[in-house]
C-alpha cells in the first residue's frame, strides 16, 4: 500500500506528464527517491472528463519503477487509447485523474473465491485476452457471472462463457485505486 502522500505525487506526475505531452509532445523529467515509487507495480491510468470516460491504458506487471509506468500510461491513455481521439488542450482543466496501482496477478482455481469490486480479472485463451479493473463491477452493478461474461466476450472477444471452460486462464489481482477529487 503506498501512502497518502506518495499517491498524492503519483497524481502530481501523472498530471504533469500529460500536460507537457500535450503541450509539447515529450514526457517531464522526473527523478523520484520516495521507497513506494520505485517498486516495480503494474498500474493503469483512467482519465475522466466531466465525468465521463475519456482513456484508460495500463500493464498488469510493472517493468520498471511505479512512477515510471504512470507516465508512460498517463501519456498512452491521454494520446493512444484506440476507443479516444487524443486529449487536447482545451480538455486539460477539466480531466480528472484515477491511478489503479496493481498487485501481482494470482491464477484463479475457484471462482466462487472471486469477490466483486475487491478483485480485477484477467482471462486468457489462446492469444486473446482482456481485463477489468476491480472498479468495473463497482461501476456497472454485475455480479461475478455478468463480469466474467463481458470480460470475456466484450474484452477479450471470445465466447461469454469460455471462462467456464477449464483451457482458459483466470488471474485475480487487487488495486490501490486512487485519484483526483
Amino acid at each position: 500500500m503506498l501512502t497518502g502522500k506518495e499517491k498524492k505525487r503519483l497524481l502530481e506526475i501523472a498530471k504533469s506528464t500529460i500536460e507537457k505531452f500535450i503541450r509539447t509532445g515529450q514526457a517531464p523529467q522526473i527523478a523520484e527517491e520516495a521507497q513506494g515509487l520505485l517498486e516495480e507495480k503494474g498500474a493503469f491510468v483512467t482519465l475522466h472528463y466531466k465525468g465521463k470516460l475519456r482513456g484508460c491504458i495500463g500493464k498488469i506487471i510493472g517493468d520498471g519503477p511505479l512512477y515510471k509506468t504512470v507516465m508512460e500510461m498517463a501519456i498512452e491513455s491521454a494520446a493512444n487509447d484506440p476507443r479516444f481521439r487524443p486529449v487536447g488542450m482545451a480538455e486539460l482543466k477539466d480531466i480528472r485523474i484515477e491511478i489503479s496501482v496493481l498487485s501481482k496477478p494470482e491464477r484463479v482455481a475457484d471462482v466462487k473465491k472471486l469477490k466483486m469490486g475487491i478483485h480485477g480479472v484477467i482471462v486468457k485463451r489462446g492469444f486473446n485476452s482482456g481485463v477489468f479493473l476491480p472498479q468495473v463491477a463497482t461501476e456497472t452493478g454485475w455480479g461475478c457471472e455478468e463480469f466474467l461474461n463481458n470480460l470475456c466476450a466484450h474484452k477479450a472477444c471470445i465466447a461469454a462463457d469460455a471462462w467456464k471452460d477449464p483451457r482458459t486462464e483466470l488471474y485475480s489481482f487487487t488495486a490501490d485505486v486512487f485519484g483526483e477529487e
